[in-house]
């Protein structure tokens, strides 16, 4: 049994997506940092991070429910799911903002909620076929098909963090618009070690390319 990897959090797949050094300062180095962002969603999770059972005709709605994949390795937590009447589960993912995100942003919530469909999945036996992204700005869902693909992208996400937390590297970072709206820029300093990377690639290439 010593051999079962520790449980990955569903949510680092997300971060992960959005960028695996993001990933790495949460869920390896365990830091965190608030900003509107981080705030704002925690506003949007108030109500449904709330255990809670609520039935409505043909429908019994389950808020804050704990998930898990055994093979996966996955642990989590819903926001909203949605059983019909033969007991098949329909995810719903709380996210703040509205439902025009940029691509990538809402490339991460697919994933995110494709983890959670094939946890439930295996904790059901039903087939979860979609799931909905509900934007509380817009107040909108965003139907999302668990696709072959989809399911695929988790399975290589779950890959890639566990490699990157077993190795205990951190990734580099990305430097671009993705760092503006992160609650970890002033941890990550992701222009200043951007710089120095490149500084020191300089230099090795000046010492050791004949070339140069």
């Amino acid at each position: 049994m010593d051999d079962i990897p520790d449980p990955i959090a569903i949510s680092a797949l997300q971060h992960w997506c959005y960028c695996p050094r993001q990933c790495a300062l949460i869920h390896q180095e365990q830091a965190f940092a608030e900003n509107v962002h981080t705030l704002r969603g925690q506003a949007v999770h108030a109500r449904v991070d709330t255990p809670g059972l609520e039935s409505r005709p043909g429908l019994r709605v389950e808020r804050a429910l704990p998930i898990w994949s055994d093979r996966l390795g996955l642990i989590g937590k819903t926001d909203v799911v949605e059983f019909a009447p033969d007991g098949t589960p329909y995810p719903v993912e709380y996210k703040h903002g509205s439902r025009n995100k940029a691509t990538h942003i809402a490339a991460c919530d697919d994933l995110q909620l494709a983890a959670q469909a094939l946890c439930l999945e295996e904790m059901t036996g039903k087939p979860v076929e979609e799931g909905a992204l509900y934007y509380a700005t817009s107040r909108r869902r965003r139907e999302v098909g668990i696709s072959p693909a989809l399911r695929a992208q988790v399975e290589t996400a779950v890959t890639a963090v566990r490699t990157m937390l077993q190795g205990n590297r951190m990734p580099p970072p990305v430097d671009d618009d993705r760092c503006r709206a992160c609650s970890l820029i002033d941890l990550c300093q992701p222009h200043a070690v951007a710089s120095l990377q490149q500084h020191i690639q300089a230099e090795r290439s000046r010492l050791f390319d004949p070339e140069a």
